[in-house]
């Protein structure tokens, strides 16, 4: 048998499976059980959050053979053909590949034939916000009078883009991002069933580069087995996901908390040879600024919640920041993603950020008349203002 991919094997088949969306779960299972279920919901959130398998469970609870309620029986051949894909009364469609109002219509054509083994027909269409105007015309009457036997589900990741008059018509369930802490405790259960050796420091790197999504949690748990040869280790994980410059990253911060601007820009540039991943190198910055800012402002307490290893590197960098100088850095790094990602020349825009972040950090007084180490005294040019000062003092 081919090898099936842990975001497919592991993918939930009951509403208990979830991870996180307890909100979500609560509204349909209430819904279910007090047998008011409505013909139109809308599931919104990023992606991997679990909208597609909420649908499919969702399915499940409407016409498994066992009765209609919140605990699908997962047994029953309907339930097992919707699991597998092939249940005849479950029509998914996805709607970036069938946008045009003459694919609406043939989906509509046979909307009011009774299901043919299931208790509904239940129609997903996935990333709906793709539909052209005259598809969301077309679906506009049907959505808001269906025949009884007919549910629609709908999932999008930009729900922004639905007409209102689409949204008017359905009930609408916002999936939130996964907390960090639930992911890394789904990816230490999977580890352990599969029975595969790992590091649990590498466990919360892979919580956060996910951010937010268990799909992509367990693309990357995929690829992190693959390059430890059949184990997770912190090191690739780290050297994976473009976090194995944090020491590197730490004499950074501490060159410009000193002004220097000579050593940081060779830091930056000994990070990229090693790492191209800007993105992964600015999340850094980032962590690490939120992290001064959180223990500047509240505290030791707040590192106690600090996903970087090493907290006293925390403390020892806070020595030489405010906490106002920290969130003008934090806003220079953030502001910098969209420059970095368009930029023909990504390395040199990187350098022009760490150099804007020692040129906009406001400087001591004792910093402000220093002559930088590279330049000789006769290299500083006299500003007219000064000159006309010196004049003057020799005519009195």
């Amino acid at each position: 048998m081919s090898y099936v991919v842990l975001a497919r094997k592991w993918r939930p088949q009951a509403f208990d499976e979830l991870i996180g969306q307890q909100h979500a779960v609560q509204t349909l299972s209430n819904a279910l059980s007090k047998d008011k279920v409505h013909h139109a919901w809308l599931f919104t959130g990023t992606r991997g959050v679990g909208k597609t398998t909420l649908a499919r469970i969702f399915t499940k609870a409407l016409n498994c053979e066992k009765g209609e309620s919140a605990n699908p029986c997962n047994q029953c051949s309907t339930c097992q053909s919707i699991t597998k894909g092939n249940f005849i009364d479950f029509i998914e469609v996805d709607a970036a590949s069938r946008t045009g109002v003459d694919n609406v219509r043939e989906l509509l054509e046979n909307i009011n034939y009774a299901p043919v083994s299931g208790r509904y027909r239940v129609y997903l269409i996935d990333e709906i916000h793709m539909f052209s105007t005259a598809s969301f015309n077309a679906l506009l009457k049907t959505l808001e009078e269906p025949p009884a036997h007919v549910k629609f589900l709908m999932a999008t990741t930009d729900p922004q883009k639905l007409p209102i008059t689409i949204l008017s018509r359905c009930l609408q369930l916002k999936l939130t991002r996964v907390e960090s802490n639930d992911i890394e405790a789904h990816l230490q259960r999977i580890l352990s069933e599969e029975k595969i050796q790992f590091e649990q420091d590498a466990l919360p790197f892979l919580a956060n580069a996910a951010d937010g999504s268990v799909r992509d949690s367990l693309s990357l748990l995929d690829q992190a087995i693959a390059m430890g040869n059949g184990e997770v280790k912190t090191e690739v994980v780290k050297q994976m996901i473009g976090l194995s410059e944090e020491s590197r990253l730490y004499d950074a911060l501490m060159a410009l908390a000193k002004y220097d601007g000579e050593g940081l820009l060779e830091e930056t540039r000994e990070m990229l040879k090693s790492n191209t991943n800007y993105s992964g190198l600015l999340n850094i910055w980032l962590e690490y600024f939120h992290q001064l800012a959180l223990y500047l402002q509240l505290g030791k307490q707040s590192l106690l919640a600090s996903r970087i290893k090493d907290v006293t590197r925390i403390q020892e960098v806070a020595k030489y920041f405010s906490i106002e100088e920290i969130h003008l850095l934090y806003h220079l790094v953030f502001n910098s993603q969209e420059e970095i990602k368009k930029a023909s020349n990504p390395a040199h825009s990187f350098e022009m950020l760490v150099l804007r972040l020692i040129a906009f950090r406001p400087k001591k007084e004792e910093e402000k008349t220093k002559i930088p180490e590279n330049l000789a005294e006769s290299d500083v040019v006299s500003s007219p203002t000064t000159e006309n000062n010196e004049e003057a003092k020799k005519k009195n």
